[in-house]
């Protein structure tokens, strides 16, 4: 059996061919029509930090309104959006944001790493700062099913990418109830609209 890899980065470099695939899915077209729509009106006159952004699928529809992205670049306008390679854990940047960003990452993110992560953005955004998370939903019948889960109650899922290569990295699914008990305490006008595959919540930082 080939070695079982870890590590997130390597496991989104490996599979950047087909990132975009699921944007492409018929039956989540009209949701991802709904969170572009969403989130576009979030940002609007925004100077926004984009976590994750990936190949940019996101970046574009923030770009349509936001004064300022700093995420990646795909072919967008150059006085609107900035390529940066930072880690998101290790964030430093001077607080010129309003908002910040992150889509399909949130999952990703340990729960012991959460609050600080949060501190961060919070550093970076400041008070009254929006932050706007976009994530999937488990559903039993297309989610890889969970593989584990450990001591702090992440769960994983495993995957085997074409290249015969495997890979297990963290893969939370949070219930709204849990959003709101993490978020209570650092921010303010929490907001969750939950639909059929994918979450969106935005809030204000305290």
């Amino acid at each position: 059996m080939s070695t079982l890899h870890t590590d997130l980065s390597a496991y989104y470099t490996s599979r950047a061919a087909i990132s975009d695939n699921v944007y492409a899915q018929p039956d989540r077209q009209q949701e991802f029509a709904i969170l572009r729509e969403r989130a576009a009106a979030l940002v609007q006159g925004q100077n926004v930090l984009e976590l994750a952004c990936g190949s940019g699928y996101w970046t574009g529809a923030l770009a349509e309104t936001a004064s300022f992205v700093l995420a990646q670049a795909r072919d967008l306008p150059q006085q609107k959006v900035q390529l940066a390679q930072i880690d998101a854990f290790e964030l430093d940047l001077a607080n010129d944001y309003s908002a910040c960003f992150a889509g399909f990452f949130w999952a990703h993110v340990k729960r012991e790493q959460q609050t600080d992560l949060l501190a961060r953005i919070r550093q970076i955004v400041g008070k009254d700062g929006l932050l706007i998370l976009i994530d999937d939903n488990y559903l039993e019948e297309d989610t890889a099913p969970v593989a584990r889960t450990d001591a702090e109650g992440n769960t994983y899922q495993i995957e085997t990418l074409a290249d015969g290569e495997r890979y297990e990295y963290v893969k939370n699914f949070p219930t709204d109830s849990a959003l709101r008990k993490k978020f209570a305490g650092v921010a303010k006008d929490i907001r969750i609209l939950r639909l059929q595959h994918t979450w969106l919540l935005s809030c204000r930082l305290k």
